[in-house]
């Protein structure tokens, strides 16, 4: 194996990381940590990561429960949770603040998988890209003298094997996620 196809592989396992983490914030009628990842509260004037602010805990399969470290910003977690748009509006007790998650309709989940679908193809993509970018460095080696035409002939076919089984592993992604968002 190249150095050129080990850094297309590092590349695309960055990508299909980067997947995954899109993925877990997508809900899927479940309570999952993960859904709370992208949001930032302003504390004291700098966007803090809500998990570096709070423990966030799941009582129950329909419940994510938020206790601040500093029982001071529960008001700017409420504030930056409503912002961030994530569909669910959160309960204060004064100490905590509770999301009940809600069952998902069938509407719901079906836009959901199109969701699901196209961070799919956006990944897909950018892995076609980098393919692309690592078939013209090896073809500019051959034109260098740096590569033969045979050796040009196998890294293409690694790179495009490399590829395709990382478009299986997307694919095999977005199914079980479209699986998890369908269940009822």
């Amino acid at each position: 194996m190249s150095q050129s196809n080990k850094s297309l592989e590092e590349r695309i396992a960055k990508s299909i990381l980067v997947l995954k983490d899109d993925l877990n914030t997508v809900r899927a009628g479940r309570a999952n940590p993960a859904l709370l990842d992208k949001v930032a509260v302003d504390y004291y004037g700098t966007p803090t990561p809500l998990k570096n602010l709070s423990n966030i805990s799941v009582p129950d399969p329909r419940t994510l429960m938020i206790t601040p470290f500093d029982p001071k910003s529960i008001v700017d977690i409420e504030k930056a949770i409503n912002v961030a748009g994530i569909g669910i509006t959160p309960s204060n007790d004064g100490k905590c603040i509770r999301l009940a998650i809600p069952q998902l309709t069938e509407e719901r989940r079906k836009e959901l998988t199109k969701t699901t679908k196209k961070m799919g193809e956006d990944a897909k993509v950018a892995i076609r890209n980098l393919r692309r970018e690592a078939n013209d460095t090896l073809k500019k080696q051959e034109k260098d003298g740096e590569l033969t035409e045979d050796d040009l002939k196998k890294e293409l076919d690694s790179v495009q094997k490399t590829v395709e089984k990382a478009v299986k592993d997307i694919d095999d992604i977005i199914a079980a996620k479209d699986k998890e968002i369908l269940e009822v």
